[in-house]
């Protein structure tokens, strides 16, 4: 099956952008959410993403570090946040793959800096300084496995030991928040196709959390991306802006650095400017549906890639483009007036008319419980199934099917313990392998 992105994208993408309009008429999208209350904001949402590493902006909790001012007897008002986490995986293949009864440990460290530079200066107004370090040790997981789409999210491009400087970016706020720019080092998977990020509603009986703790790869990025948009652990410099005039919708558009399509770790080197450039625009809008105001997010991007791309047996194209659509719904509530416990459902989508990158068409999908094993109100559990359908130039199986699923235990304060099982009928790096089982343990410490 191969069919082309220019007429099937484009026609999506526009119908997309008209979207809102219709939805207006038909759900409480136009509701104007009223501003957290200080005891909302305190609450721990339940679950987080398999790795918020490679989702969000800023990471941790900044737990530690109110800690050590407490002890210190500083006030916290400087503006100053400090934060990181730490995450640990082993991993087993039983069984298929490329070297069945392997064994691999991965290693993350992120060290995390945030700056109100309102509350630091005094004066400049509805800015933040953001900075991270990365430090990763892993091993071939995935390659043993003969996934191409990846059933750990934590290993990516070799070299898979590596200390970079991950973000470093100034956000500056203009018009009420309604206009913001950052400019810098970042990770545009924290604002383009980013489907594990929660729906955040003013009522903590409503929030969605972090929508799956998934492991894999695609969660993080859609494949039909891989080898063109900048994501963990290769951050890109550029420049993002966000028009978001109510808050029920939004529209983002990204310009980066784009010679990860040429094999460049841009996450341990500076900018490039030498024609290779990833450019990328995503509009998306949420609502609450039903009596319980059950909410929901759906999200549309369209992507270019520019410069010459070249990929195996010779082949080469000038440029190429690709198209992505994602959403979430809180399918239902335990409580629906007291918490947030209940199940939510995502999907993912991507195309592209690439001749050189490793996935043309994408789907996915998954579903989530929150807080329903009892006297356990802070774990999440979930499965999901991703399927990618393989370039032919590339690949010589059409494409690539996994299925996973886990349990994410909350053990104390920011620290999870997560076991996962995958499973992978159709691993894509060679037709002649038999399908693989692998088990994950990992340890997340949010601090």
């Amino acid at each position: 099956m191969r069919f082309r992105f220019r007429n099937v994208g484009k026609n999506l993408l526009l119908i997309f952008f008209l979207a809102p309009a219709l939805v207006v008429s038909t759900t409480h999208a136009t509701e104007t959410e009223p501003a957290a209350t200080p005891a909302q904001e305190s609450l721990q949402p339940i679950g987080i993403g398999g790795n918020p590493g490679a989702i969000n902006a800023t990471t941790g909790t900044a737990e530690l570090e109110k800690y050590l001012l407490d002890l210190a007897g500083i006030k916290d008002d400087h503006g100053v946040r400090i934060g990181g986490l730490w995450i640990g995986n082993t991993n087993w293949l039983m069984s298929g793959g490329a070297e069945p009864g392997k064994v691999s440990w991965d290693s993350l460290f992120i060290a995390d800096l945030l700056v109100d530079m309102e509350k630091l200066t005094g004066w400049w107004k509805g800015a933040l300084f953001g900075a991270e370090f990365l430090r990763f040790d892993g091993q071939r997981t995935n390659e043993q496995a003969g996934s191409i789409q990846g059933y750990n999210g934590l290993p990516g491009a070799e070299p898979l030991d590596r200390s970079e400087l991950y973000q470093l970016w100034i956000r500056q706020e203009l018009f009420d928040g309604k206009f913001i720019v950052r400019l810098g080092k970042s990770l545009p998977s924290a604002d383009f196709g980013n489907v594990l990020r929660p729906v955040p509603l003013a009522e903590q009986r409503l929030f969605i959390p972090a929508v799956s703790g998934l492991l894999y790869t695609p969660v993080f990025k859609n494949p039909t991306l891989f080898g063109t948009m900048p994501s963990y652990y290769n951050s890109a410099c550029g420049v993002t802006l966000t028009l978001a005039p109510v808050k029920w919708w939004y529209l983002n558009y990204g310009f980066y650095d784009g010679n990860v399509a040429r094999g460049i770790q841009t996450g341990t080197t500076g900018p490039h400017f030498n024609g290779y450039y990833f450019n990328i625009a995503e509009t998306g809008f949420s609502w609450r549906l039903g009596e319980n105001d059950l909410p929901g997010k759906i999200g549309a991007g369209f992507w270019h890639q520019t410069g010459r791309l070249n990929g195996r047996n010779g082949i080469s194209e000038n440029g190429t483009s690709g198209f992505y659509l994602f959403g979430s719904q809180r399918l239902w509530y335990r409580h629906p007036d007291k918490d947030s416990s209940g199940i939510s459902t995502f999907f993912q989508f991507g195309t592209n008319d690439s001749e050189t990158r490793p996935v043309n068409h994408y789907f996915g999908m998954g579903l989530t419980a929150f807080g329903l094993v009892p006297s356990r109100p802070k774990d999440s559990m979930g499965c999901g199934m991703s399927w990618a359908w393989l370039n032919p130039n590339v690949f010589q199986r059409s494409s690539e099917l996994m299925f996973q699923g886990y349990y994410q235990a909350h053990l104390i304060a920011g620290t999870y313990l997560e076991p996962a099982i995958s499973y992978i009928p159709t691993p894509g790096a060679s037709p002649d392998l038999d399908g693989a089982w692998a088990t994950t343990v990992q340890v997340t410490i949010l601090f």
